[in-house]
């Protein structure tokens, strides 16, 4: 039986709309739906297919018998593994309370029901993987706009000039955002790319920047300056919308073009042609605030400059510039039911909120977590669930978060794959592939927003289950029925659409539902309530991080730069890989089976290194080290060495990719507790490694 459906991508966080054809339960075409993205997909999103037929993915529930760690399993039924998670949980909440449970997730726009379930359990402790991404730039912009990071979307086709400072749009691949980049490019734009390495991106880019690592806010800063020097800003939309702008003015005064460029290590003039092409091309000029900006101690500043920069351009809702995301209601039309709890009224186990008062209370901050854990204050935590998140592979230093999780009496990994944590955890519930399931209906923000939904396109190859089939029972077995009350799914859907008049027949032609046909944009005159800082305006000083004693504009540091023999530890991505999820991908794994260190010609030359030659990386304390291949290039600065993030596991089950490459977060030792105190985002590129030749004979290793 032949059958076709659209849906939505699940190799990435991305989610690209697909649409998929099968015959008799088999996988037989997947392509980006046609509709939206004219049938494009990257490689990831063609190893779907790979992914649903790989025999080293979990198979069916698993109960841990041996020692945390040592991979020994029994099988289980979801009957008992229900209840064996339902049962600790429990004795949880009667022992300890139910704020004694943490709840961690990839994020994303299914995460309310997993809000949902831990907030009705009774804890406040849900969290998510951003404090390794983008709670810097969330953060950033709640101080400057009054609103988080996805509170403005990005109108790239129709830009004069986009520039990236580390956003290497090209290996993170979002489908849509690069056909409107390679569009602007087409159409006559232009791209800066700053970053301390080349990148698909950077060969993308009419300028790039090579900066010295940790100095992408000095170079924002000398933008600032020479921007405010020449005139170069929107007075009219400052004068309407903008406090603060005086107080820049003062701040930026020292931090000349020239000043950067010593700081940078790239040229003034440079800098300077660079100011008076966004002079040319403004208000269509678009500085991206930054996406995984868990980087430096003063990421949040840089992530505040480039905030800064959109509001002198003036580029705030209109075509070529940003906008703000219109829903169900700016299109005249109702919005869907998503599953809802309130947020029990107790202190959260990270501290967000009570002892941290300038943080956003949502997912809080995962990292300070660990060290409470330990203490057990404000109170113990005695289980953590994690649904597709693995902070092992996530988060720095997993030796120092066995420790606090060694403190709970239930680890849960929920996931499709077998993660780093999932192998240290007491139970494995298996969940199906995203070709396998069903989601509920998601909204989609944007100039013309709509209703999306992933409909599975073929049955469950092993004995897995979709995540609100998983909740469902957990919930059932807890008495939250209030809140997951729904049996199936198409009863849910019903629930989701019954205010808006559609019904699910509306999706069959597109895959999803259009609720506007044409680009929404507000008046750009009458933008008042749409900042919700205190004031109501753009604060560039910000009343909020004054009343936590931060400042708003901080002065630059120098970065630190490494000891002799020592490097800066740097990560990505890569386009055929996501994050750590799939490396054991029966077809990327064999497109990349491994990473390597990229290290700069001159100082590989010195050290007598060679690509291909073994490297041996050590943690600056020395107590862990790794060996992997050296990549010797002048497309990375001579003060750091670069490794693709997501290499290096331990997870025997998984024989692609055991063992290999190296690790960058094992190599991040006391890296937990090295974070951003004012934007909360972990300072994952602070970590100095010590890097030598080493003694290990790659041809003997070939031949045995």
């Amino acid at each position: 039986m032949k059958k076709s459906v659209y849906s939505i991508c699940g190799m990435c966080t991305v989610r690209c709309p697909i649409r998929v054809e099968s015959e008799n339960n088999q996988i037989t075409w997947i392509e980006g739906n046609p509709h939206l993205l004219g049938g494009a997909l990257c490689a990831k999103g063609s190893a779907g297919e790979a992914l649903l037929e790989d025999h080293e993915r979990p198979q069916q529930p698993l109960i841990r018998v041996g020692a945390r760690g040592a991979g020994r399993w029994r099988e289980a039924s979801w009957d008992e593994a229900l209840d064996y998670v339902a049962d600790k949980m429990k004795g949880i909440k009667k022992n300890y309370g139910p704020e004694s449970v943490v709840l961690s997730s990839r994020g994303g726009p299914w995460q309310a029901m997993y809000k949902a379930f831990i907030h009705a359990f009774g804890s406040p402790n849900y969290t998510n993987h951003d404090c390794t991404c983008g709670r810097n730039t969330h953060h950033a912009s709640l101080s400057i706009n009054g609103v988080g990071r996805k509170g403005f979307a990005y109108d790239i086709k129709n830009a004069k000039h986009l520039v990236l400072f580390g956003r290497d749009m090209f290996s993170a691949l979002r489908i849509a955002e690069n056909h409107q980049t390679l569009d602007m490019l087409d159409n006559g734009g232009r791209l800066t790319y700053v970053d301390v390495r080349q990148t698909m991106t950077g060969t993308k880019a009419t300028r790039f920047f090579q900066v010295r690592p940790g100095t992408d806010y000095a170079l924002a800063l000398g933008v600032i300056h020479q921007v405010i020097k020449k005139g170069y800003y929107d007075k009219d939309f400052l004068e309407k919308y903008v406090s603060g702008f005086a107080e820049l003015c003062t701040f930026v005064e020292e931090y000349t073009p020239a000043w950067a460029a010593k700081e940078c290590g790239v040229k003034e003039k440079d800098i300077i042609a660079f100011v008076e092409e966004i002079g040319a091309d403004r208000p269509n000029v678009i500085f991206h605030p930054g996406w995984n900006l868990a980087r430096y101690k003063d990421s949040f500043y840089a992530s505040r400059a480039m905030h800064i920069l959109n509001v002198l351009m003036g580029n705030i809702e209109l075509k070529g510039g940003l906008f703000i995301p219109k829903g169900a209601g700016d299109a005249g039309k109702k919005g869907i039911r998503s599953i809802d709890c309130g947020k029990p009224d107790i202190k959260r186990g990270d501290g967000v909120g009570w002892e941290y008062t300038h943080f956003d209370k949502g997912p809080g901050l995962a990292h300070l977590f660990f060290n409470r854990m330990l203490s057990e204050d404000p109170y113990p935590i005695k289980a953590w669930i994690a649904m597709r998140h693995d902070p092992f592979s996530g988060m720095p230093d997993p030796e120092q978060q066995k420790l606090a999780m060694d403190k709970c009496d239930l680890l849960v990994s929920i996931d499709t794959n077998y993660s780093e944590f999932g192998w240290y955890s007491d139970v494995i519930l298996p969940e199906s592939t995203y070709l396998e399931r069903d989601t509920p209906i998601i909204q989609q923000k944007g100039l013309k927003p709509r209703l999306a939904v992933r409909r599975k396109a073929v049955e469950p190859k092993y004995d897995t289950k979709s995540s609100w089939e998983i909740f469902t029972g957990l919930a059932n077995r807890l008495s939250l029925d209030d809140t997951f009350s729904f049996k199936t799914i198409e009863e849910l859907w019903a629930w989701q659409l019954e205010p808006t008049g559609y019904t699910m027949a509306d999706f069959e032609e597109k895959g999803f539902i259009e609720l506007a046909t044409s680009p929404i944009f507000y008046d750009r005159e009458n933008l008042d309530g749409q900042f919700k800082t205190p004031s109501g305006k753009i604060e560039i000083v910000s009343e909020k991080l004054n009343k936590t004693g931060l400042p708003s504009l901080k002065p630059f540091a120098s970065p630190n730069a490494p000891a002799k023999g020592m490097f800066r530890l740097i990560y990505g991505k890569v386009a055929v890989h996501t994050q750590g999820h799939t490396m054991n991908n029966p077809l990327l794994s064999e497109l990349m089976p491994t990473n390597t260190a990229w290290i700069h010609t001159k100082k590989a030359k010195k050290m007598g290194i060679q690509t291909g030659d073994l490297l041996e990386l050590s943690s600056a304390d020395r107590s862990y080290n790794a060996t992997v291949a050296a990549h010797v290039t002048d497309h990375v600065h001579p003060d750091a060495v670069f490794t693709v993030h997501g290499f290096g596991k331990e997870i025997p089950r998984q024989t692609r990719s055991f063992m290999a490459g190296v690790s960058d977060q094992k190599l991040m030792i006391g890296a937990l507790d090295d974070w951003d105190q004012a934007g909360g985002g972990v300072n994952l590129c602070e970590v100095f490694v010590h890097v030598k030749k080493s003694i290990r004979n790659t041809k003997r290793r070939l031949q045995l």
